[in-house]
C-alpha cells in the first residue's frame, strides 16, 4: 500500500518563465533593421558626396576660365593700362597695347577658343597680358629669379620661369655670323631646341615650353639697353624656331604664329628680327612694336634657312693681336 505522504520533486525550467512577446517588443526588430539600413545608406551617400565635391570644385575654375573677358572689361583694362604707361616711354603705348590685344582676341575666338601666349620679360604689362588671355595659357620667361619669385608670391597661379642668358649685346655680330655658319646644323630653323647647341638657342627651359604650339609670342625682354646686357638675340632666335617647329594644325591649332618685338627701333631687335623673323613676315609696325606672322615650316624645308632672302649682316668683330 502506497504511502500518502511520499515526497514529490518539482523542477522549474527557465524557459517556462519567459514572457510572451508583447506588441512593443515586436516593434523593436523592424526599427533596429531600419536604423542600421538608414545608417549604412547615409554613410555611403556622404562618402559619395565628399568624393564628388573636390572634382566639382576643381572643374569650376576651368569652366569659368574657359570664358573670354567681356569686351567692356577688355576695353577698360586697355584704357587704364595705357593711361599708366603714358608717363614712361619704356612702356607700351596705347596703340601698341591695342595691336597686341587684337591678336590675342582673334586667337581666343578661333576653333580652339583658347590662346597659348608666351612672353619674354616681366614688365609693367604682365598682369594685363594674363587678364587679356584669361581663357588661355600665358607663360612668362625672365632673367630675374627675384622678380619671378615676387610675382608668384603676389599673384597666385601665375606661370613664370627664369632664364639664364649667356649672350651680351656687344657680341651681336659674332653671334649672328656664328649662327649663319651653322644654319644647317644646330642653328637651323626647325628643330627641338632642347637638344640644340646653337649659341643663340635657349635650351634650358622647362621641357613643356618646347612642346606647346604657341599662338602669340611677345618679346619685351631681357634687358638690352647696354653693351653688357643680355640683349634679345636669343629670345628672337628661340621664338623664330618655336614658330617654325609647330607640330601641326590638329585640334584647331593655327599654322601661323604672331610674334611681337618691342623696341623694334633698336639695332639688336631690328637686325635679329630681319635675320630670323624675316622682312617678308613683317605685317605692321606700330610705334616701336614690330608685328610678324611666321608660318610653320616642314622639316624638309629647314635647310632652306629662315628667310627667303637673307639680309646682309654687319661684319664680325675681329680681334688682332699686336
Amino acid at each position: 500500500m502506497k504511502s500518502a505522504t511520499s515526497a514529490r520533486l518539482i523542477l522549474f525550467h527557465p524557459h517556462l518563465h519567459k514572457q510572451l512577446p508583447t506588441a512593443a517588443s515586436r516593434l523593436w526588430t523592424p526599427l533596429l533593421f531600419f536604423f542600421f539600413t538608414f545608417s549604412t545608406l547615409a554613410f555611403l551617400t556622404l562618402t559619395l558626396i565628399n568624393t564628388a565635391i573636390p572634382s566639382l570644385s576643381s572643374a569650376a575654375p576651368s569652366s569659368a576660365s574657359a570664358l573670354p573677358i567681356p569686351p567692356s572689361v577688355r576695353d577698360a583694362l586697355l584704357h587704364y593700362a595705357a593711361a599708366a604707361n603714358a608717363t614712361s616711354t619704356a612702356r607700351m603705348s596705347a596703340s601698341e597695347l591695342a595691336t597686341l590685344s587684337a591678336a590675342i582676341r582673334r586667337c581666343s575666338a578661333g576653333v580652339r577658343a583658347r590662346c597659348n601666349l608666351l612672353v619674354f620679360g616681366l614688365t609693367h604689362e604682365t598682369l594685363l597680358y594674363r587678364a587679356l588671355n584669361s581663357n588661355g595659357r600665358t607663360v612668362f620667361l625672365d632673367e630675374s629669379e627675384f622678380l619671378i619669385s615676387r610675382m608668384e608670391q603676389q599673384h597666385e597661379g601665375i606661370e613664370a620661369y627664369d632664364v639664364q642668358y649667356t649672350t651680351k649685346v656687344s657680341e651681336l655680330r659674332d653671334l649672328l655670323w656664328s649662327a649663319r655658319e651653322d644654319s644647317r646644323g644646330d642653328c637651323r630653323p626647325v628643330q627641338n631646341l632642347l637638344f640644340s647647341e646653337c649659341r643663340l638657342a635657349l635650351n634650358d627651359l622647362p621641357n613643356h615650353i618646347y612642346e606647346i604650339d604657341w599662338d602669340v609670342i611677345v618679346i619685351d625682354g631681357p634687358a638690352g639697353y647696354s653693351p653688357t646686357s643680355p640683349g634679345r638675340m636669343s629670345a628672337i632666335f628661340t621664338a623664330a624656331v618655336l614658330a617654325r617647329s609647330k607640330k601641326g594644325t590638329a585640334g584647331g591649332t593655327s599654322s601661323k604664329t604672331h610674334i611681337f618685338v618691342h623696341d623694334f627701333d633698336r639695332e639688336v631687335e631690328k637686325v635679329c628680327s630681319e635675320e630670323y623673323l624675316c622682312k617678308e613676315n613683317l605685317v605692321e609696325t606700330v610705334n616701336r612694336l614690330g608685328h610678324f606672322v611666321v608660318e610653320r615650316m616642314g622639316s624638309e624645308s629647314s635647310n632652306s634657312g629662315f628667310c627667303s632672302n637673307s639680309s646682309s649682316l654687319p661684319s664680325p668683330l675681329v680681334t688682332t693681336s699686336l
